[in-house]
């Protein structure tokens, strides 16, 4: 099940599975409106997604902060994320594993040449294809190659508002200036009523 944009939003930042778009509808309270949309996911939503960077440590070096993430196609995970979203989190190394958690997440869905901008916290953790928590690791480095996937599993909510984006008002400004909008129509062309007296 993809997010979805509630409130007044009803089209979704994220694509839906096979199967769980009845169950995206019932998050749906209202009908659309940019202006008051809402990223959510539930507390308990896995999402895909992979490291953008190669992940090690040095000797001596358990933490690494600011790690990022990108989507990934994961079939396992219950959500999918949409295509331009940037996660921010941090790494601790456990011995031969890797904990990774979350803290901060930017989307943008793009419609023609409008965009929505989500930026806000997302608080989620990793566990592995054993049910544990972090990743296995390699060698003394505990290294993670860049684009290994694995499922994010979110410890509460999700819910961040959409920003204000000053280049979709611009936008919508050139399209009513361009006779596209209600604001600013176009006038259509009339003839010359002295025309027909030449």
């Amino acid at each position: 099940m993809p997010f979805s944009k509630s409130a007044f939003f009803t089209s979704s930042l994220l694509s839906a599975r096979s199967g769980l778009g009845i169950a995206l509808a019932a998050l749906l309270a209202a009908p659309l409106s940019a202006s008051a949309a809402t990223l959510s996911l539930p507390g308990d939503a896995t999402v895909g997604v992979e490291l953008v960077d190669a992940l090690s440590f040095a000797d001596g070096e358990n933490r690494r902060e600011g790690i990022l993430l990108r989507p990934a196609d994961i079939s396992q995970a219950s959500h999918t994320l949409p295509e331009y979203c940037v996660i921010v989190g941090d790494a601790q190394r456990d011995d031969d594993r890797v904990r990774i958690t979350t803290h901060d997440v930017t989307c943008i869905e793009t419609d023609d040449a409008d965009s929505s901008i989500f930026s806000g916290e997302l608080d989620a953790s990793v566990y592995g294809e054993d049910g544990q928590y972090g990743l296995s690791c390699n060698g003394n480095a505990c290294e993670l190659a860049s684009g290994h996937a694995f499922t994010l599993t979110l410890s509460e909510p999700l819910d961040i508002t959409e920003q204000d984006n000053p280049s979709a008002r611009i936008n919508e400004k050139r399209r009513q200036a361009n006779g596209e909008g209600v604001a600013n129509p176009i006038p259509s062309e009339r003839p010359d009523p002295e025309a027909g007296n030449e």
